[in-house]
């Protein structure tokens, strides 16, 4: 389902949102919000400084409030405006979202261990896979193709982030990590490399 990489931007920049309270705390977030930390809102000004020379030509972001303040902190630095962009808002994590792995254990024995097991399919109770979010990854490259845009910085989550590397051509997109603090930039044919402040 990896989409051809050859009709991309031919550079691609995937931010994701600064740390939030429920980062620090260990809980899913998914669909809800929980605001971004001091330690997030320098993140984003970080990432910011990183891309001021990158030639960024248009920002989209999640709806989420997350990320949508991270690419606004990014936008006022670069110059730019946010889009908003439906599809890029996180994996639905269902009635596991604002939990910490004990509760989750504690109400569904035995399924963190079958989602180890079968990631890219196995879909959160009443939410979403990663193959649920690779289609939503596909509608979000495609829209920026069409814009005609050259240089796009996405600023959206870790899970939603995996699939869009994995639409752009990265083989071991579900395997990777993502910093609040490290910008991914993409090449054709899913040539990743990170930019980051920490070195």
């Amino acid at each position: 389902m990896a989409r051809n990489p050859r009709h991309s931007p031919r550079l691609t920049y995937l931010a994701r949102h600064g740390q939030t309270e429920w980062n620090a705390a260990g809980r899913r977030q998914g669909r809800l919000d929980s605001p971004l930390t001091p330690l997030g809102l320098e993140q984003a000004r970080q990432n910011a400084r990183l891309l001021l020379d990158e030639g960024i030509d248009a920002i989209f972001a999640s709806p989420l409030g997350r990320a949508h303040r991270t690419a606004s902190l990014i936008a006022s630095e670069l110059g730019l405006t946010v889009q908003v962009v439906d599809d890029l808002a996180e994996i639905d994590h269902g009635l596991w979202s604002g939990l910490g792995s004990a509760e989750i254990d504690a109400r569904w024995p035995g399924q963190r261990d079958a989602r180890e097991r079968d990631k890219y399919t196995y879909r959160f109770p009443e939410g979403e896979s990663y193959a649920d979010g690779e289609v939503r990854a596909g509608r979000v490259l495609e829209e920026i193709e069409r814009s005609g845009v050259r240089r796009p910085l996405l600023v959206s989550h870790e899970m939603i982030g995996r699939m869009l590397l994995r639409q752009l051509g990265v083989p071991d997109a579900l395997a990777t990590r993502q910093p609040s603090d490290l910008v991914y930039r993409v090449r054709a044919g899913g040539v990743v490399e990170g930019l980051s402040s920490s070195g």
